[in-house]
């Protein structure tokens, strides 16, 4: 009985981590290049005899007894297929066909800078000319420099290889890039990612498009059915721990006193 208690918990926290990833991907559903996230879970043939001396086993610090007390927590994957594009008709905003990223160099709080990645094209130019993204972090060429473009000299256009050309004259190419295995990038934040050591870059296969933005692959109506089913699978759980709680009263104030 007191192992059902342990057994009902593990299921509600795996439950609630489900639930923070649902109601992540479903705020962001309107986030320019959103990649959608989901999470696993270990099934009781994986999980049975292994100890709990992890945080991922059960969120408790000692084993009771030689069983697992429960589910186990998978992994969280991200959905990388690109999303539908919304057409914007703006100079500065770009979208790409196929798995890629736009390169960026962004600057910490202690004044470093560093790559980024990002799948969000929604771009803007700076007073001085330099191509920034909302968050007015530089968006890098393909040899890593930061694009200047000339101020009122004409109208930026971008062809499908992402060269940027002003009154016929070549600019800049935009620093697209593609990676071997996304296993090797892990989210930054701002709608940004950073590569971890092992990360292989390769050539960009899709085109560039102007005057596009790639929306959010979040599917809201999915997301609200999942969002129902681990409710649901919760609640669940909170009866299991009310029924157990109710047999250990009656084994020990009822049936003890026999």
């Amino acid at each position: 009985m007191v192992r059902g208690l342990y057994t009902a918990y593990t299921g509600m926290r795996n439950e609630e981590k489900r639930l923070d990833v649902i109601a992540n991907n479903m705020a962001n559903s309107d986030t320019n290049g959103y990649k959608a996230e989901g999470t696993t879970s270990r099934a009781f043939s994986q999980v049975y005899g292994v100890k709990i001396n992890d945080d991922s086993e059960a969120y408790t610090q000692r084993a009771i007894g030689k069983m697992s007390l429960g589910v186990r927590i998978g992994q969280t994957y991200r959905d990388w297929r690109v999303g539908n594009m919304r057409e914007t008709g703006a100079t500065y905003d770009f979208a790409l066909t196929d798995r890629g990223f736009f390169t960026i160099s962004m600057t910490d709080k202690s004044g470093q800078e560093h790559i980024r990645y990002t799948r969000d094209g929604a771009f803007t130019i700076t007073s001085d000319g330099y191509l920034v993204t909302k968050d007015g972090d530089f968006v890098l060429d393909d040899g890593g420099s930061k694009i200047e473009l000339p101020i009122d000299e004409g109208k930026p256009v971008v062809d499908s290889m992402g060269t940027i050309r002003v009154n016929g004259e070549e600019i800049a190419r935009l620093g697209v890039v593609d990676f071997e295995d996304y296993n090797y990038l892990e989210k930054y934040g701002e709608n940004q990612f950073d590569t971890v050591n092992g990360a292989v870059q390769k050539a960009y296969e899709g085109v560039v498009e102007q005057g596009l933005i790639e929306t959010s692959n979040v599917n809201i109506v999915d997301e609200m059915v999942n969002m129902i089913t681990v409710t649901r699978a919760y609640e669940t759980n909170q009866k299991m721990i009310q029924t157990a709680d109710s047999m250990i009263d009656k084994a020990v104030n009822t049936v003890g006193r026999l």
